[in-house]
């Protein structure tokens, strides 16, 4: 099965995608069980399943479920496309039937908890007896969600970890065509063991003696008493449907819990009318999602401008990529075909509602939050981490500069800020993020920056110039480069890993003077009949030693440092590293220009390469010096006097 359509296993034949979606709407897809996986000698194994197994899987009834439906269209929903209509629908008979029984015992269990504490604490009120009961039944229903979580027809199967990964590995539900059911009453993931283990560990954390409050409200107009500190994630623009995600586990809670919180569960559904994000199937337009979202943008922060305390920072959590491709988002199979980045929208009006709201953004700081595990992470160029938006009102009467004032601070400011990022060895993946915050301070200590035409410049403006001297930075890092590596740079950014003419390179060789004989010679590229290529690392040669290397380049060094941590682990690449010398240091360097030029072909498989060996240089560079200091001294015929 594949984004095109299926293919028949007994006749080969090709099966339009268009036909399958018509006969999961028919209700003519259903459950086929494969395989079971058991437990053996420190592996898994895998067998048929028999009769008595086949049957289980199918003659399950629950006697009820969940009779609410799934949005007609929605961010991030596809499962409708294929008969599956109703919550109900994501899960299997057998699943149902376990989690509509754990819910129905929820009364029983509250009762049961107040008789066990009247016996346990017999001086008790009536009152303290049934909180205590509440707050257990909301933790017992928690881990139910976690059970829904990892009990659905939307749940994974890791080859590598050999178990079962729940079915949000993306903020989103997507159609699934193999799928595995996880066995409830075991102790492994998505067992009631598991998910009740997982629930209550976090307590054990919060200690004793501290009470909080909690309460849901719009930040547009919630009103606070006395000194407030405001600390916000805001969402992601058209992103993440939240509500809408709410609802896989809200009509499993509702049940379970609406005789503790009868206000909370109130409705059927979780709200949708007052979220804030820009869902053009509610608002009916892009545009009109857009213009709800930057207007309930501008009242939050403008609302948050009359609450916080300004001897305070406002700390502005955010991990949503800081640029967009101009196209689908789709990798192209061309890799000549370059995507433009331009700033993000998320971003954009993001800062936009801090800064007509009167907050200048005063520093960045990235905090590594985010799972490389989860699916989001797997093989593509991911955030790893959230940057945090340090924000303080601006200063009144700040007054307005030019935008000529604003790039020459820009090209000031910002080179020193990314020395010292990367110097702290943030991710490439992430610098666009961590770079917003001395930019935006640049624009956003006036009030307004003006345009030549005197007409104030867009935060959207201002984001693509900050992006611009970005890579402009990393580019006057390349002067500290061999000439062989500059002239490959040049050319990756031209050709990519294809072949081009050979008197462009002659001609760009000149340029950098080298030649292309030299870098022939130097192993990075092939030329044969009138065409030149760069090798891809894979074929580099097999063996290299830097110290015997006639022709050594920067270019080499960080190729082979990832095929070594790609081939041999962190071990290898650090035996590696020790022998590079200072030539370690540009090799890092050079990983973060190549990061954003593949970022910007789509190349996620390459960029991800760049990105993974930036991660590791806090523990390369350890091993390296472990690797020195354990290394046997070495002797000379001078040395020894002889």
């Amino acid at each position: 099965m594949t984004r095109k359509g299926a293919r028949c296993i007994a006749c080969d034949s090709h099966v339009p995608l268009e036909y399958v979606r018509d006969e999961g709407r028919a209700g003519r897809i259903e459950f086929q069980m494969m395989a079971v996986a058991a437990e053996g000698k420190r592996q898994r194994i895998y067998l048929t399943p028999d009769v008595e197994q086949l049957e289980a899987g199918s003659n399950a009834h629950p006697e009820w479920t969940p009779e609410t439906d799934l949005p007609d269209q929605a961010l991030g929903f596809r499962v409708q496309n294929y008969g599956m209509k109703r919550h109900a629908d994501l899960f299997t008979a057998r699943q149902l039937t376990t989690l509509s029984c754990l819910v129905d015992l929820m009364p029983v269990l509250h009762r049961r908890v107040m008789e066990d504490c009247a016996i346990a604490r017999p001086q008790s009120t009536a009152a303290e007896r049934a909180s205590y009961a509440d707050a257990i039944i909301t933790y017992l229903a928690l881990a139910i969600s976690r059970l829904a979580m990892t009990g659905n027809s939307l749940v994974r199967w890791n080859p590598v970890g050999e178990k079962a990964q729940h079915a949000f590995g993306r903020q989103a539900i997507s159609m699934l065509w193999d799928f595995a059911e996880v066995n409830f009453f075991g102790s492994a993931t998505g067992s009631i063991e598991a998910a009740v283990e997982l629930t209550a560990a976090p307590l054990e954390s919060l200690g004793r003696g501290h009470q909080g409050l909690v309460q849901q409200h719009d930040a547009r107009d919630v009103r606070l008493s006395g000194r407030t500190v405001i600390v916000t994630d805001p969402p992601y623009y058209d992103n993440v449907p939240y509500a809408d995600l709410s609802d896989f586990f809200y009509v499993w809670l509702r049940p379970a819990l609406r005789s503790v919180y009868p206000d909370l569960f109130a409705t059927l559904l979780t709200p949708k009318a007052e979220e804030l994000i820009a869902d053009p199937f509610r608002h009916g337009s892009r545009e009109a999602s857009r213009a709800y979202f930057e207007g309930g943008f501008r009242d939050v922060f403008a609302n948050f401008a009359a609450l916080h305390d300004p001897d305070f920072p406002l700390p502005v959590f955010y991990a949503f990529k800081q640029t967009e491709e101009t196209d689908d988002g789709d990798e192209s199979d061309d890799e000549n075909d370059v995507t433009s980045n331009v700033a993000s929208t998320g971003w954009e009006t993001m800062l936009e509602g801090l800064v007509s709201s009167g907050f200048s953004v005063r520093a960045t700081w990235p905090i590594r939050t985010e799972m490389p595990s989860r699916l989001r992470g797997q093989s593509s160029n991911a955030l790893a981490s959230s940057v945090v938006l340090a924000c303080r009102p601006r200063s009144k009467g700040a007054g307005s500069a030019t935008r000529r004032q604003f790039l020459s601070e820009l090209q000031r400011e910002l080179p020193p800020a990314l020395r010292a990022l990367r110097h702290g060895n943030i991710a490439p993946v992430d610098l666009a993020q961590a770079a917003i915050g001395p930019g935006m301070a640049v624009f956003s200590r006036y009030d307004q920056v003006l345009e030549s035409g005197g007409t104030p410049m867009s935060v959207r403006t201002a984001l693509a110039l900050i992006n611009e001297a970005i890579s402009q930075s990393l580019a006057e890092n390349e002067g500290e480069m061999d000439a062989d590596s500059r002239w490959a740079l040049t050319w990756l950014d031209e050709y990519g890993f294809s072949e081009g003419p050979y008197g462009r390179a002659e001609t760009l060789a000149t340029a950098k003077v080298t030649s292309v004989a030299g870098l022939a010679q130097a192993g990075i590229v092939v030329s044969a009949r009138g065409k030149v290529r760069l090798l891809r690392r894979e074929e580099l040669a097999e063996s290299w030693n830097p110290a015997t290397d006639v022709r050594r380049t920067v270019w080499e060094a960080t190729h082979y440092l990832i095929r070594a941590l790609e081939e041999g682990g962190e071990k290898s690449a650090a035996i590696l590293l020790a022998r590079l010398g200072d030539d370690g240091e540009r090799a890092r360097d050079l990983a973060y220009r190549l990061f954003v030029s593949c970022e910007r072909r789509g190349w996620a498989q390459e960029a991800q390469a760049y990105n993974s060996v930036v991660m590791a240089w806090p523990e390369l560079t350890k091993l390296a010096v472990e690797t020195e200091t354990n290394r046997p001294p070495s002797y000379t015929q001078d040395s020894l006097a002889l």
